[in-house]
């Protein structure tokens, strides 16, 4: 809006918003039986009807140059529907993919599957990704995206946070013949700098210890879970003897054994309050098995603290390479290894910071954007 761009927005989950130019589409209690439906069905995707119709009427209305979608799969609208009539309406569309279920038309992380890319059907993780009771109907669903897709060529643009995700989506035949462009994701770098944090340190009682810090929306120590915090609480066991502490961010489970060096934090809701924690760290850890884009690394890299992780898709391509380092997924004594090298090597934290914002600032987001819109 400040580069005289007029924008509307309309969500489908969420409290309600009285604010100019933004609509909520669906109500919860509807959402929420489209979700059962959906269980029924097995198509996560179908349904909607009357939240789509509300939400076509409002484009139709507005009648704007550019439609951008975002995250779809909330059970808030009829994505096969609204794409079809996208297409039918020769708007331009930026679709954003944030995850994988747009070109799987099933799964939001695919793995080590590749069915998506021959039209799915007897899916091997039917229950964990779809939920559903009765049937699968993962081949369905795959067919109704593509047909949703199919000619849908001239006025689509594929945008990925990351080139590992724009790759694999090169690789479905839903969007394959599409055009793509890569913009990562944007942060608000006034927030995420780097800071002061003798405070904070004073408040955790720590003095010459090396900080490891581990930020994720749920923090367990379920072995598969996917953002792998059970690889948290592996290296704190393995590093019970040195110098070190261990700060986790994110909610858990207050019953779980933590080892003495772990600091749980919960869900640390405040931005300037995470960022501290970030920039008090001398190293951020990321254990997830696969990630789309990574605002873990963006966040910490702009707050001056290098990153060390596994290798899970994106991050390793994201993340700056002179202040990051990747290990193959599950490889616990390679990742205590680069740790222990990431700690020895003194890093000057404002110009990391610095290099950082020049890439992951909202901004440069903002200006991908605007040119995509353009057609530039």
């Amino acid at each position: 809006q400040k580069e005289n761009f007029e924008s509307v927005v309309c969500y489908g989950r969420g409290k309600k918003h009285k604010e100019s130019g933004v609509y909520k589409t669906c109500g919860e209690l509807y959402s929420k039986l489209n979700n059962a439906f959906s269980r029924i069905s097995g198509l996560m995707y179908g349904g909607c009807l009357f939240s789509t119709k509300k939400l076509i009427s409002i484009i139709k209305r507005e009648n704007p140059d550019v439609v951008h979608l975002h995250c779809l799969n909330g059970y808030f609208v009829n994505i096969y529907k609204l794409i079809s009539w996208l297409k039918g309406s020769k708007i331009k569309t930026i679709l954003t993919l944030h995850a994988e279920f747009m070109y799987t038309a099933n799964c939001g992380h695919a793995f080590e599957c590749e069915k998506w890319k021959t039209g799915c059907g007897n899916c091997p993780r039917l229950k964990e990704e779809t939920k559903s009771i009765f049937k699968d109907a993962t081949h369905l669903s795959w067919k109704k995206m593509k047909e949703a897709f199919d000619g849908f060529n001239d006025n689509l643009v594929v945008v990925s946070v990351s080139p590992w995700l724009m790759e694999r989506a090169k690789q479905s035949p839903i969007l394959a013949d599409k055009k793509h462009m890569v913009v990562y994701n944007g942060l608000d770098t006034d927030i995420f700098k780097f800071y002061d944090t003798n405070e904070l340190k004073q408040r955790h009682k720590i003095a010459d210890e090396k900080i490891i810090f581990h930020a994720t929306p749920r923090f367990t120590n379920d072995h598969n879970h996917i953002k792998g915090g059970f690889y948290v609480l592996q290296l704190a066991e393995k590093m019970k003897n040195e110098n070190v502490k261990f700060i986790v961010a994110g909610d858990y489970d207050q019953k779980m054994n933590i080892p003495n060096n772990v600091i749980m934090l919960g869900r640390v809701n405040d931005k300037i309050e995470l960022a501290k924690y970030y920039s008090m760290a001398d190293v951020t850890l990321l254990t997830s098995k696969k990630e789309t884009f990574s605002m873990v690394c963006a966040e910490s890299l702009c707050c001056g603290t290098p990153v060390v992780g596994f290798k899970a898709g994106a991050p390793e391509q994201i993340s700056l390479p002179e202040y990051s380092a990747f290990v193959e997924y599950g490889d616990i004594e390679a990742l205590l290894e680069q740790i222990m090298t990431t700690l020895k090597t003194n890093y000057d934290k404002i110009e990391v910071s610095q290099k950082a914002k020049d890439i992951y600032s909202k901004q440069a987001m903002t200006y991908k954007y605007m040119k995509a819109y353009l057609n530039e």
